[in-house]
């Protein structure tokens, strides 16, 4: 996707002020990013639990690839504020209906071709931290588009209150899921319930270690 140098180094920008305060005024440590792949289709697939992973996702991974975007699907009425619409969507945010968003969907799936998407598949937040299940959706999205899928484990961000100062909280990265064995099966909702719960398993796995 065709993307202005100047809308890239505004996002460089944002970065960089995000990274201060997240790791410099706050401790919000960032482990694993190397192996994100800098090309091809990437799906940063993450838990949910705080509003804060919206803008520090960003930072974690485009700190190591800058002048990149690193794309993201959001509620809808996050845009309802023209303004503050315009600022994610400069980010690299596009809107998403709660329920079945089949334009939204097909974005997506031209986005992974060759572009990095974060997504979380749990499709709500969990304040608690609890990881919950992941929305088979998610699995119809791998299978089609056939990602690098990186999962990501986020700790501590839901207790964070803004401002803050001092507060931990961590942002890991797993190697990619392998999903060989799974994308040679049929193209069905059992398949896609398979390859989502190997995700949310790969995330569970960062979470306890």
């Amino acid at each position: 996707m065709k993307v202005s140098f100047w809308r890239r180094l505004w996002v460089l920008f944002t970065v960089y002020v995000i990274g201060f305060y997240a790791s410099v005024l706050n401790r919000c440590r960032v482990v694993g990013a190397e192996p994100i792949p800098a090309e091809g289709g990437v799906l940063i697939a993450s838990n949910h639990i705080s509003a804060y992973e919206t803008v520090f996702l960003p930072w974690a991974v485009l700190r190591r690839h800058k002048m990149q975007m690193l794309w993201a699907p959001a509620k809808e009425e996050l845009f309802a504020n023209p303004f503050i619409g315009a600022i994610l969507g400069s980010w690299g945010a596009f809107p998403v209906r709660r329920r079945r968003d089949v334009r939204a969907a097909e974005n997506i799936n031209q986005l992974l071709k060759d572009q990095q998407v974060m997504l979380f598949p749990e499709g709500t937040r969990n304040r608690d931290a609890v990881l919950g299940k992941g929305n088979r959706g998610v699995g119809k999205l791998i299978y089609d588009s056939r990602p690098v899928v990186v999962p990501t484990a986020l700790s501590g961000l839901n207790r964070w209150r803004f401002p803050g100062v001092g507060q931990q909280g961590r942002v890991v990265f797993g190697p990619p899921v392998d999903f060989g064995d799974l994308l040679e099966l049929e193209d069905c909702k059992e398949t896609h319930i398979l390859i989502v719960e190997r995700v949310m398993a790969a995330i569970a796995a960062l979470l306890e270690g």
